[in-house]
């Protein structure tokens, strides 16, 4: 008969398994040492976890409850009632945004906010440009940070505009829906604007 396994033994612990492998074959039998490495191991998972999770905080895309200290660095009002993707986005276009101000630094950061291609025209007769949202239909969820974000970046005697994309009808026909099908899908007027 051949000595049980390291899965045979019990362990729910990874690091345990680990631990518990490095061990003279004869513990193999031993409950002591069994019952020893896995709560070594369950502690050592939950460090590796928290160590996992804290590095996490050091990269915006990938931050939760370190999004505080972003803002915080950043000067930015922390609302924890937004989603984290939108906290994520305000934190990141704030970064994108610093430098001299330009076409590319205005997409930049209103990319962050809407995650598509964002187009920007300038009309310098009238000191103005436009942000035109190419990728997304309708507003972006978070338009108001956009906007906030925007108003700190450009310089003050500039105006901003922006230009959103909705359905049109030649984009309805080329679905080659009939009407039956189109009222099927029961949209509001609000949702058939947005519609892909």
């Amino acid at each position: 008969m051949s000595a049980p396994s390291i899965v045979d033994v019990g362990l729910t612990s990874e690091k345990g398994r680990e631990l518990f492998s490095y061990l003279p074959r004869y513990y193999e039998t031993s409950r002591v040492m069994q019952a020893d490495m896995q709560a070594k191991g369950t502690e050592m998972d939950l460090l590796y976890q928290a160590l996992d999770e804290t590095l996490e905080q050091f990269f915006v895309r990938t931050a939760t409850w370190g999004l505080d200290f972003w803002e915080e660095e950043l000067g930015i009002e922390t609302d924890r009632l937004k989603p984290v993707e939108q906290r994520r986005a305000v934190v990141e276009s704030k970064l994108r945004g610093a430098g001299k101000f330009s076409g590319r630094q205005v997409a930049n950061v209103a990319e962050a906010y809407d995650g598509g291609k964002v187009d920007v025209t300038f009309q310098p007769e009238t000191w103005s440009f436009t942000v035109s949202f190419v990728d997304t239909k309708g507003s972006p969820p978070n338009i108001d940070d956009l906007k906030r974000a925007i108003e700190e970046l450009k310089p003050a005697h500039m105006a901003v505009e922006y230009r959103y994309r909705y359905l049109v009808w030649d984009d309805l026909d080329d679905k080659q829906m009939t009407w039956d099908e189109l009222d099927a899908a029961s949209l509001t007027w609000n949702e058939l604007e947005v519609w892909a």
